[in-house]
């Protein structure tokens, strides 16, 4: 097994191993890996269904993502799915998956089973990285806030997104939780800090006026859009890629249009973030 960065900020390319065959100590050095880096590109790989979410549950439990179609048969697997005919992508911009759940995932583990001859790679950013190259006064001004998350706006009823997208997205009745959280964010399992805001789903922060929280989150967004903090991963059939999205955001690039992406999701239950 060889494990190596793909960038200084985030995610590590992980090759010559066969994820449903690792022992106890391969699987601890890639646990130990994906917190150091945040994210994980797995090679080569060949996963039934079955296998994909035995590997998911080395991991923890299942997160039954409400929002996705599910794959046939197999309801612990959500379809990252676009045609040849179909204009949106899922994931089309700078987000954290569940950030507005109370408890987020933990994790994303993103199996890719076909991919556009060219186009489609997906963008990660690294957020401890992106933290610590805030100066001192901003990080000061930080320190101590929070932030109001929600996902209506995306997965609900009135969502001119989800409308687009169509049966991509299911149960918008479900839609329009919200939860708070800390702005940097010490991470669950390390201690590290690292920010925790993003485009897709954070919608405020708390108790700052409307105009003054926007301009501090667009602020701290074209920080982290910098590309000193950035992984492009230019996918594979085969690929499994995984990320923590405590430590990440991710971006998937709608640039392939008039071909078929077709990728297989499992997501990983976390806790609630303090």
């Amino acid at each position: 097994m060889r494990i190596a960065k793909a960038s200084a900020a985030v995610g590590a390319i992980v090759e010559d191993i066969d994820v449903t065959r690792l022992d106890d100590d391969e699987f601890a050095a890639i646990r130990q890996a994906f917190l150091d880096h945040g994210a994980l590109f797995f090679r080569e790989q060949t996963l039934t269904p079955e296998a994909h979410i035995a590997f998911a549950e080395r991991w923890g439990a299942i997160d039954f993502n409400r929002f996705f179609k599910r794959r046939e048969g197999y309801p612990e697997i959500a379809e990252v799915l676009k045609e040849p005919d179909q204009q949106l992508n899922i994931g089309g911009g700078w987000h954290t998956d569940h950030s507005y759940d109370e408890a987020p995932a933990m994790g994303s583990i993103l199996y890719a089973l076909e991919i556009p001859p060219s186009g489609g790679d997906t963008l990660f950013a690294g957020m401890a990285a992106a933290y610590d190259a805030l100066d001192d006064l901003m990080k000061e001004r930080i320190k101590d806030l929070k932030a109001r998350h929600g996902n209506a706006h995306v997965f609900g009823e009135e969502s001119a997104y989800r409308k687009a997208v169509g049966d991509r997205y299911t149960n918008p009745d479900q839609a329009g939780q919200t939860a708070v959280h800390p702005v940097v964010l010490a991470h669950p399992d390390t201690g590290a800090k690292g920010l925790y805001v993003n485009p897709g789903f954070t919608l405020e922060i708390v108790d700052m006026e409307p105009e003054e929280s926007r301009a501090l989150l667009q602020q701290l967004y074209d920080h982290i859009q910098q590309d000193r903090f950035h992984h492009r991963h230019v996918w594979r059939e085969g690929d499994l890629a995984m990320w923590d999205n405590r430590a990440t955001w991710h971006y998937a690039l709608n640039d392939y249009q008039g071909h078929r992406r077709y990728l297989n999701r499992i997501t990983i239950e976390g806790v609630a973030l303090g």
